[in-house]
């Protein structure tokens, strides 16, 4: 039997450096990606190549319950076709802690709890997000381009300069120069970074 881990985060941005902390002493191999927990298995890339690494009688390693899926209905896929392929889940934290090589309670209970953190954080977020909209804030990443650059942007853009040119040429990203001339031909205000 084989310990074999799977480190998940959500987007490219996060950090797993956490979970290899856990998994990485223990697991003779440990599977990474940085995709949503809400797609199916197959859409999975880090964790369909831990599945096609295991053998019968080895043991998925997760650090929370949550990695295995971010929803009840995705998590419990996973599990089942974990379970079917003879291969268990070994959990190190949260209140599935533990070996298991069949669903239970306790596991589907944090499945549904992971689910419930979730849509607690993004109803949070969208909440904290409307408070700072009444208040005349906007979220989101502070504009990289003041007035000065945008007048530069399109006016290098009349001249017939390439985005690529107009974007070293103003010391922005090419999506910046690009945002802003796509705005200017709509007649809108450009999206925030």
């Amino acid at each position: 039997m084989a310990l074999v881990g799977l480190v998940r985060v959500s987007t490219s941005k996060q950090e797993t450096l956490r979970q290899h902390d856990d998994l990485d002493p223990i697991c003779v191999k440990v599977f990474e990606e940085k995709i949503s927990g809400k797609l199916k298995v197959a859409d999975r890339p880090g964790l369909q190549a831990a599945l096609d690494y295991m053998r019968p009688g080895d043991m998925l390693t997760v650090q929370e319950a949550d990695r295995l899926g971010r929803n009840l209905l995705e998590g419990l896929i996973v599990l089942n076709d974990l379970f079917q392929q003879g291969i268990s889940v070994k959990i190190l934290h949260g209140i599935a802690a533990g070996e298991h090589t069949e669903r239970s309670l306790i596991l589907d209970l944090a499945l549904a709890l992971a689910e419930d953190r979730r849509r607690d954080i993004a109803r949070k977020t969208r909440d904290g997000l409307q408070a700072a909209a009444r208040r005349g804030r906007k979220g989101g990443r502070p504009r990289v381009v003041d007035a000065d650059k945008r007048r530069a942007i399109l006016a290098r853009h009349a001249e017939g300069q390439s985005l690529r040119e107009i974007s070293r040429g103003v010391g922005v990203s090419l999506a910046v120069v690009h945002g802003e001339v796509k705005a200017a031909q709509l007649g809108t205000a450009p999206a925030a970074e």
